[in-house]
């Protein structure tokens, strides 16, 4: 996964080879090390529901420190450390103490089901876990069944509660915090071996140098696992950083933001779109543990937050709070959202609540460490639907099934190319081949470009409902069904059918206290769609099976309905 350069660990003797490394690398870790440097008093991270602020300086040094902790285990070079937390201080801290490292980070996607969670944990081969506390029980239960598993640190519980279940120790986080063992005793505060700090230079002070190629891996996230088991994407420090100066242009970040980060930072729309650019330029991020649109509406005032992403069933939440119009929302000006389309309507009044922000749309996927388009703020107005441009840094082509690249104007396969690609996914070889064929990333998104070259999402290939012959993109009917004003989320698949072999069939959740039927439902698609693209069915929902960012999982709903039509 690395480069061919030798290795040398902190501590080692002098090397040409990691001098000319520190001096020329591209390094996920070095991103926090030149913020501290810039801006050492300034606030880096608000933890509300843990309680604690740190500055760039403290951030910087509980990394160095966690970092030289985990080498001083006996890690080696790419060895993965799996972080299981929701959006606190520690995932942080753990995440740069890995990338300065020149270890993996492997945040584990906590909208995984249980079983999912430890054929996570058991394909990667983690031998280290950093864990909030809530997760002691489920851990302690699995450990059994993770034999490369040896300790598992917890964030925010008494170290006298430290125990070993069968072969796992499970310690306080705050022994990681305190750095190796053999920093008390050792001159050089390093890792046990010797080395360590430069003379002069106090243990908490000093940068761990170890040689780190840009193409090393620096996270591991695996896929939500929607259609076969979750694959880990690796992704190197070259991808990682390029991402976030590229999502920095295209916000035109500032050290002066503050971004609210509610969407969960295991998740790569939260972690390498909004939180390393914003540590990258020198903003301040506001973390929720977990959402609530109290806690969403207070936290926007309090710390006059100036970017925040919400999915599009949280913009509605929040549009309907009572009082929400007498809040001072003044601060923001960019209100992102992803994951699902929003109607006009929706945007405007995103808009009016919203004064001084822009309203735009993000798209990627972790594969291709997004974002990998961007809308600017006037394609609000003039394209709405549109995916934007591309960012920076990514070459965006459309392509047939046949690898050729096509016009603008016609509908294929949108197909990347950039330095922000995935390296590959971890042990699937086949599954990278595929993906990488024709010297291209394949995304399995359909979609066009327009005169512009603005990218106009059509629809996942998967989700394409084949009906009577004809091709429907369930997104389409999706923004017509969303365009009624009773109409608060909906998902659009096709289910066997024995005319039609895929019937177009829509589940909708209504908007609090509004009423709609199945018929008018019907007839008001077929007022903005073909017949052929118009709903044979309309099920009313009272909720919808999601992934852990919320997104909703129409391979359930597919299978949960398959029936619908039968008999």
């Amino acid at each position: 996964m690395g480069g061919t350069a030798s290795r040398v660990r902190e501590g080692d003797a002098p090397s040409l080879d990691l001098a000319l490394n520190l001096i020329q690398r591209v390094c996920a870790g070095d991103i926090l090390t030149r913020t501290a440097q810039r801006y050492p008093g300034k606030t880096a991270i608000v933890d509300i529901h843990g309680g604690r602020t740190l500055t760039y300086a403290e951030l910087n040094r509980y990394a160095n420190r966690v970092g030289r902790a985990l080498l001083g285990l006996g890690l080696g070079h790419q060895d993965k450390v799996a972080i299981m937390a929701r959006n606190t201080w520690q995932f942080v801290v753990t995440y740069f103490a890995c990338a300065k490292a020149g270890l993996i980070a492997m945040p584990v996607n906590l909208g995984l089901r249980p079983e999912e969670i430890g054929y996570v944990l058991h394909d990667a081969g983690a031998r280290v876990v950093v864990a909030e506390g809530i997760f002691r029980t489920a851990l302690e239960a699995a450990a059994s069944r993770l034999p490369a598993i040896q300790r598992v640190y917890l964030t925010e519980v008494d170290p006298a509660t430290e125990f070993t279940a069968g072969h796992v120790q499970f310690l306080a986080f705050d022994r990681l915090l305190a750095g190796p063992p053999a920093q008390a005793s050792s001159p050089g505060g390093g890792p046990p071996g010797g080395g360590g700090p430069r003379a002069g230079l106090d243990p908490d002070d000093a940068e761990l140098e170890v040689f780190i190629a840009d193409r090393d891996t620096v996270q591991c996230l695996y896929t939500s696992g929607t259609t076969s088991l979750p694959k880990g994407v690796l992704t190197s420090h070259l991808a990682v950083t390029i991402t976030a100066l590229a999502s920095a242009v295209a916000n035109k970040s500032d050290p002066d933001d503050v971004l609210l980060l509610v969407l969960p930072i295991f998740h790569c729309a939260a972690l390498n779109a909004l939180l390393l650019p914003a540590l990258l330029v020198g903003a301040t991020a506001v973390f929720l543990r977990k959402y609530d649109v109290r806690d969403v509406m207070d936290a926007l005032e309090r710390h006059r937050v100036t970017h925040v992403l919400l999915l599009p069933m949280m913009w509605q939440e929040l549009l309907q709070q009572p009082g929400v119009r007498e809040r001072d929302f003044s601060s923001v000006r960019r209100c992102l959202y992803a994951m699902a389309p929003m109607a006009p309507e929706r945007i405007a009044e995103i808009q009016a609540l919203f004064p001084n922000a822009d309203v735009v749309l993000g798209s990627g996927q972790t594969e291709f460490t997004p974002p990998t388009v961007f809308q600017r703020p006037h394609h609000q107005h003039t394209k709405p639907a549109s995916w934007g441009l591309p960012t920076v840094m990514t070459d965006v082509r459309i392509m047939d099934d046949q690898g050729r690249l096509l016009p603008r104007g016609q509908v294929g396969e949108i197909v990347y190319r950039g330095p922000q690609c995935m390296t590959a996914y971890w042990n699937n070889p086949e599954a990278t081949a595929e993906a990488f064929r024709h010297g291209w990333f394949h995304s399995g998104d359909v979609g066009w470009m327009d005169e512009e070259g603005v990218v106009w999402f059509t629809d996942r290939k998967k989700d394409m409902v084949k009906t009577g012959g004809e091709n429907v993109a369930s997104i389409e009917v999706e923004r017509a069904l969303l365009a009624h004003p009773a109409v608060a989320e909906c998902a659009v698949v096709g289910l066997p059918h024995d005319r039609w072999g895929e019937a177009v069939t829509a589940f909708v959740l209504l908007k609090p206290g509004s009423q709609a039927t199945e018929e008018e439902l019907i007839a008001h698609c077929r007022e903005r769609l073909a017949g052929f693209k118009v709903p044979k069915r309309v099920v009313f929902a009272t909720e919808f099976p999601r992934t852990g960012t919320g997104k909703i999982q129409k391979h359930v709903l597919r299978q949960q309905h398959r029936d619908l039509y039968q008999g």
